[in-house]
């Protein structure tokens, strides 16, 4: 019975190993594990990546836009890919070309910026001088009468009496003549005593504004001079007379304003905002409307340190020659202020997007696809543009089309294929359309594509 029970333990343990081989072979062939991947995967399908409601079983180009389709990817994947291409446009060639999309490389260029401001002519404070009345005495004759008189620098401008300046006529004549006494003493203090008296009567015409060669001419007419000239200290025109012939003056009153008009100021007033650009000894260029298509040059030689609260501006002080006495005081002229910048980092005018919050260009990352680049820019400089920080040099920009680029972003936007932030497609809803969007609409039939081609 023990032999009955040892070999049968051995033949069950073979039946049922070869039962459950048999089961599992017969479970592998009837589902294939490769199969069994498969219909979890379900079939592969082909999208556009700019137009991801075009769906297709097979590979080929997208109706809209003619790109090659990509394999539809799902999950995590399809998120990474989304974020990855968020606000990237893509064109054909004959897309761009119908576009008009040109590309342009950032270059560092020369660049000056030109600062248009209004002036006024005003003095030339360092040229104006005033003529007075050295001594206390009588104005006996005006030889220039008038305001807009020119006058000459040396040549007399009135003539004075005064009973002071006859006085010390008188007394250094007689100084003279005490000279002449005591030069004949054989003492040496008295003979030398006379030279300290003449010295000093001598100091005191000239305190008085007695020239040298009048003092000449008293001393070789023996006798005083009852009118003493006055003389005006530079040439030029007389903006102010402030006396009249017979009027009584006293000493250090003004007579006369000269002020020389062969170079004047122009005070010009530069925004708060450009005024940093403006240097001293930076080249100025004044126009008036009184002399069309001529031009003044001058230099800038001030710039005031404070601001005009009410048209907050700050004045720059330009120094104008003046030739011909053509630019008249008072007179609004236009001033040209060209600011160098220095070899700076440009772009066409042309390539930037402003939205309001963000200044935008579209950057070619690769032949055919532009993403949208923030940037920092300065000074606009006619068709250029000033970037200071978010390109670098030979960075592709797009120079004409971008606004259709950036229509392109956010109607891919509005499908689920991302924008840019500050525009209506900035930010994707959760079930992947912008905010606001509407998806788009299938296009009619014999555009190249039918309602087989979506799945919506």
């Amino acid at each position: 019975m023990k032999q009955s029970v040892k070999v049968a333990i051995p033949i069950v343990v073979i039946l049922v190993a070869a039962v459950a081989g048999g089961g599992y072979y017969l479970a592998q062939k009837k589902n294939p594990p490769a199969a069994k991947d498969k219909a979890a995967q379900g079939p592969v399908l082909y999208t556009c990546a700019m137009h991801p409601f075009i769906i297709k079983d097979k590979p080929g180009t997208c109706p809209i836009c003619g790109m090659q389709l990509i394999k539809k990817v799902e999950g995590a994947q399809a998120s990474a890919q989304e974020q990855k291409m968020l606000g990237h446009v893509s064109l054909s060639p004959t897309q761009a070309v119908m576009a008009n999309v040109a590309t342009v490389p950032a270059d560092f260029a020369p660049l000056s910026k030109e600062i248009n401001a209004v002036g006024i002519v005003q003095y030339d404070q360092s040229r104006q001088a005033k003529v007075t009345a050295w001594v206390a005495g009588r104005i006996d004759k005006l030889l220039v009468n008038t305001v807009g008189a020119y006058v000459s620098k040396g040549r007399p401008v009135a003539e004075i009496y005064s009973p002071d300046l006859v006085a010390a006529q008188q007394e250094y004549l007689l100084a003279l003549k005490s000279r002449e006494q005591f030069q004949k003493s054989s003492i040496q203090a008295i003979s030398q005593g006379g030279d300290g008296l003449v010295s000093s009567a001598r100091q005191r015409l000239k305190l008085m504004g007695v020239r040298d060669e009048q003092i000449a001419g008293l001393e070789k007419a023996g006798h005083p001079n009852i009118k003493l000239p006055i003389y005006t200290p530079l040439s030029g025109v007389v903006i102010e007379k402030m006396v009249q012939e017979g009027q009584y003056v006293n000493m250090g009153e003004p007579l006369f304003s000269i002020a020389d008009l062969s170079s004047v100021w122009v005070e010009v007033e530069v925004y708060e905002n450009e005024f940093a650009f403006v240097k001293v000894g930076q080249r100025v260029e004044i126009l008036s409307q009184s002399y069309p298509g001529k031009t003044f040059s001058g230099r800038v030689s001030f710039i005031y340190p404070f601001l005009d609260p009410k048209t907050r501006t700050v004045k720059v002080r330009v120094d104008l020659a003046n030739p011909g006495l053509k630019l008249k005081t008072d007179m609004f002229v236009n001033a040209q202020i060209k600011a160098p910048l220095g070899n700076t980092l440009v772009v066409p005018a042309t390539a930037l997007m402003d939205t309001g919050k963000r200044q935008v260009v579209w950057v070619e990352s690769q032949p055919g696809m532009f993403e949208p680049r923030d940037v920092q820019v300065g000074a606009r400089v006619g068709d250029k543009v000033q970037i200071l920080s978010g390109l670098k040099r030979g960075d592709k920009v797009a120079a004409s089309g971008g606004y259709l680029i950036d229509s392109e972003s956010q109607l891919s936007a509005g499908s689920g294929g991302g924008g840019h932030e500050g525009h209506a497609g900035g930010a994707k809803a959760p079930g992947g359309t912008a905010p606001g969007a509407v998806a788009p609409a299938a296009p009619k039939k014999g555009g190249g594509m039918n309602m087989d081609d979506m799945k919506m």
